[in-house]
């Protein structure tokens, strides 16, 4: 059994990993499986880097 300490401190590791972005590919993989199934996922490298194209692409400031 796990403590309530130790579920508390997933949690929030949990949390922090998303602020982070850390667990975006983990998100797009698994909404790749549940709504696209039909197509191939993208590899790490592949969504990184996709990722970084969509981040710094277009306008980066406001003026």
């Amino acid at each position: 059994m796990i403590s309530m300490a130790t579920r508390r401190l997933r949690l929030a590791w949990q949390f922090v990993r998303t602020l982070a972005g850390d667990d975006a590919y983990d998100r797009y993989q698994e909404h790749q499986h549940r709504y696209h199934a039909d197509r191939p996922a993208m590899d790490r490298k592949a969504f990184y880097l996709h990722s970084q194209q969509q981040k710094w692409s277009g306008v980066n400031r406001c003026c």
